[in-house]
């Protein structure tokens, strides 16, 4: 798959500030996401018959009731069906990794 990963935000970043990116590359999501400890998840009755419904990514220490782990195949199957991209962060303000992302549309990107 051809990547795309760009910054998002303000052009120029204060020194120590994290700037959002966002990529539709498999492997830079599938390496983000286990670095920080995370799983490919679904939310459980959110899809009808035959749809994974909503995607997420589930931490450690945030674990909620009603979500199904999903394998990378399945995952990205339907991230590449809904058109999505992945918009993340890898550092807050001081250099701590930020675990914060979530899916947008590349249609509005």
């Amino acid at each position: 798959m051809k990547s795309k990963s760009k910054g998002v935000g303000k052009e120029k970043a204060e020194e120590g500030e994290s700037k959002a990116k966002v990529t539709t590359d498999h492997s830079e999501i599938m390496s983000w996401v286990e670095e920080r400890g995370g799983k490919p998840v679904r939310v459980k009755g959110t899809g009808k018959e035959g749809d994974l419904g909503v995607l997420r990514i589930n931490f450690p220490g945030y674990t909620e009731e009603g979500l199904e782990e999903l394998t990378w195949e399945e995952f990205f199957g339907k991230f590449e069906e809904n058109n999505l991209a992945f918009l993340y962060q890898e550092t807050l303000t001081g250099s701590k990794k930020s675990n914060f992302c979530k899916f947008v549309s590349r249609n509005k990107l």
